[in-house]
């Protein structure tokens, strides 16, 4: 029996099978009450699927569910202590404002007395900031007020979790941006467990204090967002999460404080050892965020090497350039390798120097500004920084033998 308090959630090798198609494998959590958690994944991830059996609307397959310590298998979704912020937000057109959000107090039994629903009506529209729009239709709000009606009327039974199903997808950019912050504030405001779908990382990296991130009905990562972006398990997650420069190949030797990375195109670099044990020969990436990447002109007198290690460098020529105010975005090809990116702020004396189209620059980082990744594909078909894996090489590290200990 799982043990938990209220708010509490425990997913326990969950899975999930419509006829032969595997949408959930396997999966595991457990959060503790009032944590924002998100479900990040790109489209058929599963992530959807995962949410709708925490709030009873499916049943897995096998495995267990727990919310406040009591089991949830079986429970219909009336009976469980959630409620669920939907996509298209699920409004009755019909009613006003007022009548939307209390729409379950009316429909609890014992029942509650007209003055005491109109009270919390009101006390909930307060929290989403929505006083005085009691009275209004839902074609009378904007989409930005219509998602805080969604919000208010589930919270308005004080559920102990929130389930969220991409609810700021319909949104335009600047209103999704608005929202996420309104919805940050909201979640500590009540203190209650949030769990987030989405298929936006700006969303969940902004929002969530812990953040999964799924693929093909599994958790590939689970970890706080600064964990995630700074140290990925893999090159799935790498290139999801942000922008970052992978640059495919072969695991060489360890030399002290770093271990070797044979690039594809015949390129030596290297990176620090990996927190697994990788196996020499196996399928890599070096991956380098870039924000950690210094660019300098080729032929610069300070040719002194960011940290002093060779392979920490690599020379190219600036293909495209884009001015952002503050900082300049940089694409650099480099022969037999591909593609780099670069950003560049203007305070970094030779960002100043405002590389131009053609400009022949080298490019270097610090020992600890990269990570040496088991390589198993990518997001999209654009190879960063070489070229993308086989379908062999992604194999050997779904089947963990060439990277022991390696989480899937």
């Amino acid at each position: 029996m799982s043990t938990g308090g209220s708010g509490s959630v425990e997913v326990r090798d969950v899975s999930k099978l419509f006829d032969s198609l595997v949408a959930v494998d396997g999966v595991s959590f457990s959060l503790e009450p009032g944590i924002f958690f998100a479900l990040l994944g790109p489209s058929g991830c599963g992530k959807t699927t995962l949410l709708r059996m925490i709030g009873g609307f499916e049943q897995p397959s096998a495995g267990l569910i727990f919310i406040g310590g009591e089991p949830m298998v079986g429970v219909p979704p009336y009976q469980r202590p959630v409620n669920t912020v939907f996509q298209d937000y699920a409004l009755f057109p019909h009613m006003d404002v007022a009548s939307n959000v209390g729409y379950a107090l009316r429909q609890q039994r014992p029942r509650l007395d007209k003055a005491e629903i109109a009270r919390r009506v009101e006390e909930t529209l307060e929290l989403v900031r929505l006083t005085g729009y009691q009275r209004r239709r839902s074609w009378q709000l904007s989409g930005g007020q219509r998602q805080r009606v969604a919000l208010a009327r589930a919270l308005i039974s004080q559920p102990q979790t929130l389930l969220l199903d991409e609810p700021l997808s319909a949104l335009d950019a600047k209103l999704r941006a608005e929202m996420r912050t309104e919805l940050k504030s909201l979640q500590r405001k009540v203190g209650i467990t949030f769990v987030f779908v989405t298929h936006d990382q700006q969303e969940a990296m902004s929002m969530a204090d812990r953040v999964a991130v799924m693929r093909d009905g599994r958790i590939l990562q689970d970890a706080s967002p600064e964990a995630i972006y700074d140290d990925p398990v893999d090159t799935f997650v790498a290139d999801f999460v942000g922008t970052t420069n992978l640059v495919g190949g072969h695991l060489g030797v360890a030399e002290g404080v770093a271990v070797e990375v044979l690039c594809d195109c015949g390129i030596r670099l290297v990176g620090p050892p990996p927190p697994h044990s990788p196996v020499r020969g196996a399928r890599v990436a070096l991956a380098i965020r870039p924000e950690r990447i210094g660019i300098r002109p080729r032929d610069s007198t300070e040719a002194a090497l960011a940290s002093g290690i060779e392979g920490t460098h690599i020379s190219g020529r600036v293909t495209h350039r884009t001015f952002l105010g503050d900082h300049l975005s940089y694409r650099v090809t480099i022969q037999g390798v591909g593609t780099l990116d670069v950003v560049a702020t203007r305070s970094v004396p030779t960002a100043t120097e405002l590389f131009a189209v053609g400009d022949e620059v080298t490019l270097e980082w610090t020992l600890d500004a990269a990570r040496v990744i088991p390589d198993v594909g990518r997001t999209t078909s654009k190879s960063k920084g070489g070229s993308a894996p086989t379908d062999e090489g992604a194999e050997q590290w779904e089947g963990a033998e060439q990277w022991e200990g390696a989480e899937q």
